[in-house]
């Protein structure tokens, strides 16, 4: 029996018309022609510049045909930046106008990304750096890329004088072409209006950096600061955003009534890290400690019965304090050893910045105490030893 050859419409298969080979092709374009999706008034997109003309600039934004930026913008832009190839972005001012084009705007775009930026700021509460662009009567003006921001002068952490406008006004124009750190503290693109604080910016900047300072030094660190403040018990440094104390009895290994008698503010100085307190979030500081200890020599370069010149630093009711010329070392005059006479104070026979021939009667580096002696300067008793030290004085000279 002779088979039946089976046409391609029993198999299921399909029929072309003959010479029908741009079928695949046809039906790919009206595929394209469904799913092409014309863009929206207020897009923000990417494209590559493929043509510039001396009024108008064409860009390919993978649309059917290029979008344009026309002559009005060009004004208002430098065409000689921008070059055909480069990639830029455009805002969609009209997706399709009379001729078909898609009307773009390269400033339009840049103001759009410059507001996004500004609204990333805003929700996140970073801080940032910018240069003052000018001034006016309230208040500094800085530019984030096109949007217009600005720093009420009572946002500044900069001090500026108090009176009339003229005063305050050369205060703000010194500010003009400064950077500062600023944080966006209202923001209403409704209103174009952008409000930022280099005082929040500062604080919370100060905050993170004491944060860092607390996470990472150590005791025994030494670090580099400016002192930033006095008062009555030590002295402040800032240590690059966090403050760390030094405290009195840190200032010197000698007696200090006032850290004003050792630094002043402003100081750049080097300070030994005491104390890192996490819990309390406190930094202790000393001076004294990058300086040998006096005291751990004393018995080298001083000897019970030598004359030393000392000036008086103090006085009590039980005696005087002197400090040893060229030296941080203290030693106390007991009242007892200021005159033969019986006094009632210190204050019958010296007074305080008197510089006098003293002698050392009690050494004691352990406890960190000298005995001096106003009235045995003179002793009989060291006369001897006197005449030798003189001798001795005498022959190095020679």
């Amino acid at each position: 029996m002779e088979e039946k050859e089976s046409s391609p419409l029993e198999e299921g298969g399909t029929t072309r018309a003959e010479g029908d080979d741009n079928a695949p092709a046809m039906a790919e374009l009206l595929e394209n022609a469904y799913t092409f999706r014309m863009p929206n008034r207020g897009d923000i997109l990417e494209g590559t510049v493929v043509k510039i003309d001396p009024d108008q600039i064409l860009v390919d934004i993978g649309f059917k045909s290029e979008g344009v930026v026309p002559g009005a913008e060009l004004e208002r832009i430098k065409p000689e930046t921008i070059k055909v190839g480069d990639q830029v972005l455009v805002y969609v001012v009209n997706p399709e106008d009379k001729s078909g084009n898609v009307v773009l705007s390269l400033i339009r775009a840049q103001l759009e990304r410059d507001w996004r930026n500004a609204e990333k700021l805003f929700e996140s509460g970073e801080i940032f750096e910018a240069t003052v662009s000018g001034y006016n009567r309230g208040g500094l003006i800085v530019r984030l890329g096109k949007v217009r921001g600005f720093v009420p002068a009572s946002q500044l952490s900069t001090a500026t004088r108090e009176g009339n406008e003229e005063v305050q006004s050369d205060d703000l124009a010194k500010l003009v072409g400064q950077k500062l750190k600023l944080k966006i503290i209202e923001l209403d693109r409704g209103r174009n209006r952008l409000i930022l604080s280099e005082r929040a910016a500062i604080r919370e900047w100060r905050r993170q950096q004491k944060e860092r300072l607390l996470a990472e030094l150590q005791e025994g660190d030494i670090v580099r600061g400016a002192v930033s403040s006095l008062c009555d018990f030590g002295a402040f440094v800032d240590l690059g955003g966090a403050d760390g104390l030094i405290h009195l009895s840190e200032l010197s290994w000698g007696r200090v009534s006032h850290p004003s008698e050792v630094l002043k503010v402003g100081d750049e100085v080097e300070v030994y890290v005491l104390k890192v307190d996490r819990k309390e979030r406190r930094i202790g500081l000393s001076l004294k400690r990058l300086q040998p200890d006096p005291w751990s020599q004393v018995e080298e370069k001083y000897s019970i019965g030598q004359l030393v010149e000392g000036t008086i630093t103090k006085l009590t009711k039980f005696g005087a304090f002197a400090r040893l010329k060229d030296d941080e070392i203290e030693g106390l005059i007991h009242i007892s050893e200021l005159s033969d006479e019986r006094i009632t104070h210190p204050r019958e026979v010296v007074k305080e910045g008197d510089v006098l021939t003293l002698r050392v009667i009690r050494i004691d580096p352990e406890r960190r105490r000298m005995g001096l002696s106003l009235r045995k300067v003179a002793s009989a008793e060291y006369a001897d030893l006197d005449w030798r030290a003189e001798l001795d004085a005498y022959s190095q000279e020679e």
